[in-house]
């Protein structure tokens, strides 16, 4: 099956979101802080590929993109911390086969190479 491509930052984040909705848990154990979800750290890491940026990078991105901000949630002033994605990829790495996730998202051929 040929995966659609997209340029779009919003529609990717959208799908991203919806991927992980359909593919983790909300949170990974009842007694995490359940500051943010699986499905927000998920779109953020999945953003970091597309984009091609760095974690910190991601989160400047975050900060100053208010429409970005409202498709995952999260709001300006409780935007998680770069080692708090940093965390969340290793956890999910070896819960789940990020890759496997990933590859089901729309990307650019930019991106892929």
């Amino acid at each position: 099956m040929k995966r659609s491509l997209t340029k779009s930052t919003l529609a990717f984040a959208r799908v991203a979101c919806q991927v992980a909705q359909e593919s983790l848990p909300a949170y990974s154990s009842p007694k995490s802080p359940h500051l943010y979800t699986q499905h927000q750290l998920f779109a953020l890491l999945a953003l970091r590929i597309f984009l091609k940026s760095d974690y910190r990078g991601i989160l400047q991105t975050l900060s100053e993109w208010s429409d970005l901000r409202k498709v995952l949630r999260l709001r300006k002033n409780h935007l998680p911390d770069h080692s708090t994605l940093v965390k969340a990829q290793k956890r999910l790495l070896k819960k789940t086969d990020l890759k496997a996730c990933l590859e089901r998202l729309p990307v650019s051929q930019a991106a892929q190479e």
